[in-house]
């Protein structure tokens, strides 16, 4: 690739809601890549749960990237951020978590993270390294250059002060944390989700100008919908793609996401480039390409990542046959269910089952599929759109009112 090819490809899937923030990142990125010398590109995972799921990964897909281009990639495992807990996507603050517990999450993230990257030409590191050895007055130091005004001014704060909640100090202490971490690993990239811009552009940018270093790129990815296409992926919703799962499970799931979240998914979670995503919009577009067809390249090429070819290849054969097979009538009735409604209650609002304890005893009975996918938890939210299947013979196609 050359330089512009290159920049387009680093730069695919990024939102930084500011225009002038997203070329000052596009323009110095470019100028980083013309000194033509291995970057130092970082991102940072806290351990907080051992559940991968697919939107933990968007972040691994952009290091790989900077990985095959020949860049020094470093997978920092925040076992000291992990401590005080990520206040960047909360409306609250996060229970703390013990030494002991960060540790036995952090077993299984490399494992996890090799799955996307190549484990030949990745770091592994700690940022315990550093971090247990600042001193009170280290923090200080670093906390004199921020105001307590930039931390307010955060959107989760602004509106958790609003509401009259709690903010705990050291939940401010996170950031200054995020941003030595750039600092100790002289970053020139960093990259994250978009929950993650102050840490990475005001905090990590700021720290290591203040200490005498040029100041990192931030990489800053849009959020990943869950199979809902709407809500963040998020187990509590129960619209997730688990990275610990079968071929065909993965399949499946990823053949369940609305049309219009496909192009998230292109830009976040595949392996295309920018040329590529556009043949098959524009394929899309002029009618040449079925929005069904394209969601069977994007599932099947997700599930080759995570569970090679082979296996992505039966795991849509798999699907194929199970569609083909199951007798669901060609005409279905649509019903148009609320985001976070639960699976009792669209049975009901349906008109699928009499009553609410009819609706529990199918479950319970493993009556109930979406999209082929047993369903066992009545108090879930329905996790994406799909043909929800009661008993033998009760079919609907369920859309989210969010879409009309």
């Amino acid at each position: 690739m050359n330089i512009d090819e290159q920049v387009e490809w680093l730069m695919q899937g990024t939102e930084y809601g500011d225009d002038e923030l997203a070329q000052a990142m596009r323009r110095e990125l470019r100028e980083r890549l013309q000194e033509g010398r291995p970057l130092r590109v970082y991102c940072g995972y806290d351990p907080t749960s051992t559940d991968l799921h697919l939107g933990h990964t968007i972040t691994m897909r952009k290091l790989r990237q900077f990985q095959d281009l020949g860049h020094d990639v470093t997978f920092l495992i925040g076992n000291y951020t992990a401590l005080v807990g990520d206040p960047s996507d909360k409306n609250k603050a996060r229970p703390i978590l013990t030494e002991e517990q960060v540790m036995e999450n952090a077993r299984t993230y490399a494992e996890q993270a090799f799955r996307v990257l190549d484990p030949q030409k990745t770091r592994i590191r700690y940022n315990g390294e550093w971090l247990s050895r600042l001193t009170l007055v280290d923090l200080i130091r670093l906390g004199q250059h921020f105001t307590v005004q930039q931390f307010l001014a955060r959107e989760n704060f602004a509106k958790r002060l609003e509401r009259g909640e709690p903010i705990f100090l050291h939940e401010t202490f996170y950031a200054l944390m995020q941003g030595y971490d750039a600092v100790a690993l002289q970053a020139d990239v960093q990259v994250g989700g978009s929950d993650q811009l102050f840490n990475i552009i005001v905090a990590g940018r700021k720290l290591q100008e203040a200490l005498g270093q040029r100041p990192q790129i931030g990489i800053i990815l849009g959020i990943l919908p869950g199979t809902d296409g709407v809500q963040r992926m998020s187990k509590s919703m129960g619209n997730v793609i688990p990275i610990h799962t079968t071929a065909e499970d993965m399949y499946g799931k990823l053949m369940s996401i609305p049309d219009f979240a496909m192009p998230k998914y292109f830009r976040l979670v595949t392996r295309w480039s920018p040329r590529q995503i556009q043949e098959i919009e524009e394929a899309m577009a002029s009618g040449r390409l079925h929005p069904r067809d394209a969601k069977m390249k994007l599932a099947r090429e997700v599930t080759a990542i995570f569970h090679g070819e082979e296996a992505a290849a039966a795991a849509e054969e798999a699907f194929i046959r199970l569609f083909q097979q199951r007798e669901i009538p060609q005409e279905l009735e649509v019903f148009f269910y609320r985001p976070g409604q639960t699976l009792l209650e669209v049975l009901v609002a349906a008109g699928l089952v009499a009553s609410r304890s009819e609706g529990r005893r199918l479950i319970d009975q493993r009556g109930v599929r979406l999209d082929g996918q047993v369903l066992e938890r009545a108090d879930l939210p329905i996790p994406h759109e799909g043909v929800l299947q009661v008993g033998k013979r009760k079919f609907v196609q369920l859309k989210t009112s969010a879409g009309k």
